[in-house]
This record gives C-alpha cells, sequence and structure tokens, in this order.
C-alpha cells in the first residue's frame, strides 16, 4: 500500500467511526442521557451537543458560530494542501500519520456544522431527534451542533484544606465532553509534539525551499526511496 493510500484510509477510517457513532448517539439518545462505559462510574457516554469549539467551549453566537465553521474549512483546505506537500517531500510515514489524524478530526466536526442541522431533527431531554424529518432540520447549512458523548469525570469531590488555593474547594476534573475527532486532533497534535520533534528542527531549509522541513537519518531512508512513482503521487 502506498503512503498516500495509507494517509487516505487513517482519515476515512476516524471519519466512519465519528459519524457513525455521532449519529447513533443523535437518534438513540435524549439529549443529556447517559450511560457508564463498562459499568464504570468514571468514564461515560454522555450526550450533549456543542455549538462551539473542541471539548464544549462555546464561541458565542450566531455569527461567532458562521465564522467558527468557516475557519474549520479554511483549516482543512490548509491541512489537505500541507498533507500533499508532506507527501511528495518523502515525510516519515508517522508525521503523514499524526497529520491525518488532525485532518480527519477536524473533517468530522466540520460535517457535524455544515449538515446535522439539516438532517436532524432537534434533540431534546425528552424525545429522540429523527434522520431527515418532514418539516425539515433544526437549523441551517453551516450552523449545525457537534454532538458530543465522551465524558470522564475522574474526580468529583472536595479538596483537601492543605492544598493550596483551591483547599476545600468542590472540584471536577475531567469537565470537557469531548468525541472522535476532538480525540483524533489531540492525538495528531500530541504524537507531533512527541515524537515527531525533529519537524521543526530545520525552519531553515523550508523557507529555502519552500518544502516542509523535514531531518532525514540513515534509518528514515528504507521507508520512502525516491522513485519517479513515488513523486506521482497525490493523496
Amino acid at each position: 500500500m502506498s503512503r498516500s493510500a495509507k494517509v487516505l484510509a487513517i482519515i476515512i477510517l476516524v471519519l466512519l467511526v465519528d459519524q457513525a457513532l455521532k449519529i447513533w448517539i443523535k437518534t438513540n439518545m435524549t439529549y443529556g442521557e447517559e450511560f457508564g462505559i463498562l459499568g464504570l462510574s468514571w468514564a461515560r457516554i454522555h450526550f450533549v451537543e456543542n455549538p462551539g469549539m473542541a471539548f464544549g467551549i462555546e464561541f458565542g453566537g450566531g455569527y461567532g458560530k458562521l465564522a467558527l465553521s468557516l475557519f474549520r474549512i479554511l483549516a482543512v483546505g490548509f491541512l489537505i494542501y500541507y498533507l500533499r506537500q508532506l507527501i511528495q517531500s518523502h515525510a516519515p510515514m508517522g508525521l503523514l500519520a499524526s497529520f491525518a489524524l488532525i485532518l480527519a478530526g477536524a473533517f468530522g466536526n466540520i460535517i457535524d456544522s455544515a449538515f446535522y442541522g439539516l438532517i436532524f431533527s432537534e434533540s431534546s431531554y425528552h424525545g429522540v431527534a429523527t434522520m431527515f424529518p418532514e418539516g425539515g432540520g433544526y437549523a441551517g447549512f453551516l450552523y449545525g451542533k457537534v454532538v458530543d458523548m465522551f465524558y470522564f469525570p475522574l474526580y468529583d469531590g472536595t479538596l483537601p484544606e492543605w492544598v493550596p488555593f483551591w483547599g476545600g474547594e468542590e472540584v471536577l476534573f475531567f469537565r470537557p465532553v469531548f468525541n472522535v475527532a476532538d480525540s483524533a486532533i489531540t492525538a495528531g497534535v500530541l504524537a507531533i509534539l512527541i515524537f515527531q520533534r525533529s519537524f521543526f528542527n530545520n525552519p531553515k531549509k523550508e523557507e529555502d525551499t519552500g518544502q516542509p522541513a523535514l531531518e532525514t537519518t540513515a534509518s528514515d531512508t528504507p521507508e520512502y526511496p525516491a522513485s519517479s512513482n513515488e513523486h506521482n503521487e497525490h493523496p
């Protein structure tokens, strides 16, 4: 399998899992409904919808929602272009996979924002949403809400009095609710920061050549030998 095919496979797999889970949640759970994952109290599926950014962060108002949706589309366009540049410059497969995760996650949330308002009825605390309702969806194009479901309240209690600044206060950790797309973006960014630090080591080369800066070692060479076929690959 070519490197571009592997990248495409990662993107498609993340999108399929992300959208399948979101559609199941949307059409089978009422808003706010939850259940424990494997019976655990600190790991739950908890259905909420996020009108803003990742991990439940809101980006206020109708204009803010539109601006965020447009920004996501521009970001995905840039990521597609940049990922293509990385493939053509024979970047390590680990770096390609990391950017593929980021691209898939961003695209997964764009699908919610762009189309869920058109194809679903409104979710509520008293009823499950339907797909392709007769009266139309709950919002216009680019005004849909992102479906979130993963909730991990690892600690919910009062901090000991000896804890500086926050002693005696009620604390809930981890509060944000997120989805597969958010997880893919986070995993991709962390993988680049932790395992692909050489990507940031040679900015001068990128400025001079117009290609992404890459640090090649002897051990990397067998993974992506130069060939006329590789130069003609497209993601």
